[in-house]
């Protein structure tokens, strides 16, 4: 901390040291006069390049913000004690007090000091990776704990996910935790295949079995003999195949097309769809009696669009990833680039976000990201959603309205610092007609209403209130209410 700060903090706030500073500029808005390199490390800040900068852009999307926290402090003329607050883009909650410390030097701008403490801990060191799955939120800590409690048994697994999730890094860990890590893993793409030469594929041919076959093929079973076969999309597989798999897993034995006798095999049976199993019976798509033998265990991934809490993890992930790939690093996002990203409902889940993530990768030659990387990115999203015309799907799977960071106009600063980041990014659960991206209009007593109803659950209140949960902290900024103002109601 600077001189300055440390007399102001020896005649206000003797202990302990101020986390950060704020002071008050032109028409109320505050900046960053210090802050704590500790501090600023645990956000990915730089503590150097803070200083000086209007708070909204270090620490944007707080709730309740810090600007507001200091306002009141200045106001009141007295310490705010022990306030929750959440920044925006990062996973920690904090316990905050704030005490004015005067006017600074120059003895006219009023200067506010922050302490921090947690009051729960997500840090972004703990750790998140699990055989190759990154996160920290309960959503992917219950995948975690099923895929510990399913890998000693051979029973088969059904891990049900949309497109992107990850489905095939469950069934690797299933099998690099099961009692037969030794053994073969092999998967097969049960959609990828055309149904004539799947049953070939699988369970294997003779010489001469069918025109074509000019030697023995072993197939995928007789391959993955003492270790783990991972059947992916199998909602896509013909119902004659599913029959003979079936036998296989009732007997434990396959038969190569054109054999005249059956070969035993030793392989547990891993399963993954991205369409409900159930309903694929119902159609008579899917045998019922093969469902029941294939879901005796059964794993759900979470869409990322559930689980913005891990995204900041996800995101470090990446970036470690890309920068041993091209040999170059990127520290990190800018807490609002964060913001934008959690914003997202990303459809593609997270290959959609590590694809965008490596082409803003290439694309910047900073070594911080900042939301404005993703102009392109959106402008072109929003187009393809607009070319759709009828907006069928969910609405919820679209991108929202989202505006961009202006660059400042050459002049009055020239040109040097960009204005504040602005976002807007209403959803709105799908109702088969437009895209839905007018802007929501909660009033204070509705955002109360929906809390308890939610019985204290903010995800579940944003929900019950059809928009995005960044949108409903971004109103409870507006209208001043916080965790514990709603509890008290």
């Amino acid at each position: 901390m600077t001189q300055r700060v440390l007399e102001n903090k020896e005649r206000a706030l003797p202990v302990p040291a101020p986390d950060l500073v704020l002071v008050e500029g032109v028409r109320g808005r505050w900046r960053v006069a210090d802050i704590s390199e500790t501090f600023a490390g645990r956000l990915g800040l730089d503590a150097s390049l803070a200083v000086g900068r209007p708070a909204a852009q270090v620490l944007p999307g707080g709730v309740p913000s810090l600007e507001s926290l200091a306002h009141d402090a200045v106001a009141g003329s007295c310490a705010l004690l022990d306030i929750r607050v959440r920044l925006g883009g990062h996973p920690d909650l904090w316990r905050v007090d704030v005490r004015p410390l005067g006017p600074g030097v120059g003895g006219h701008l009023q200067e506010v000091a922050f302490v921090f403490r947690h009051l729960e801990i997500r840090s972004r060191e703990e750790p998140v990776s699990f055989y190759g799955m990154v996160g920290n939120g309960p959503a992917i800590r219950e995948v975690f704990r099923k895929i510990t409690l399913f890998a000693p048994s051979d029973a088969a697994v059904v891990i049900t996910g949309e497109t992107g999730t990850g489905k095939e890094l469950v069934a690797r860990a299933l099998h690099d935790q099961s009692l037969r890590p030794d053994g073969p893993f092999v998967a097969v793409n049960c959609s990828a295949i055309s149904e004539e030469l799947l049953e070939s594929e699988l369970f294997g041919h003779e010489k001469g079995a069918f025109t074509g076959a000019l030697r023995t093929h072993r197939g995928r079973f007789e391959r993955a003999d003492g270790g783990t076969l991972f059947l992916d999309e199998v909602g896509d597989m013909p119902l004659g195949t599913q029959a003979k798999l079936l036998r296989v897993l009732e007997e434990g034995a396959i038969e190569r097309v054109g054999a005249e006798r059956e070969q035993r095999v030793d392989v547990r049976i891993l399963a993954a769809t991205n369409v409900p199993l159930e309903q694929a019976v119902g159609s008579g798509r899917f045998r019922a009696d093969l469902y029941h033998r294939l879901s005796v265990l059964r794993i759900h991934l979470p869409p990322l669009r559930d689980r913005p809490e891990d995204i900041p993890y996800l995101v470090d992930h990446f970036l470690n990833m890309f920068a041993r790939k091209y040999r170059r690093r990127i520290y990190r996002l800018t807490p609002d680039a964060i913001h934008l990203l959690q914003a997202y409902m990303w459809p593609g889940n997270i290959r959609e976000l590590r694809n965008v993530l490596e082409r803003v990768f290439i694309e910047t030659q900073a070594d911080v990201i900042g939301a404005r990387a993703f102009g392109e990115w959106i402008r072109e999203r929003q187009d393809f959603l607009a070319d759709r015309g009828t907006g069928r799907g969910p609405d919820r799977l679209s991108l929202p309205a989202v505006v961009l960071p202006q660059r400042a106009e050459t002049g009055g600063n020239g040109g040097q610092e960009p204005g504040p980041p602005v976002f807007e990014a209403e959803f709105y659960p799908g109702d088969g007609g437009s895209r839905n991206t007018r802007p929501a209009n909660l009033t204070a007593e509705t955002i109360r209403r929906a809390y308890r109803d939610a019985h204290g659950n903010l995800a579940d209140a944003a929900r019950r209130l059809g928009v995005h949960r960044a949108t409903l902290y971004r109103y409870m900024e507006k209208l001043g209410l916080s965790r514990a103002t709603l509890e008290k109601d």
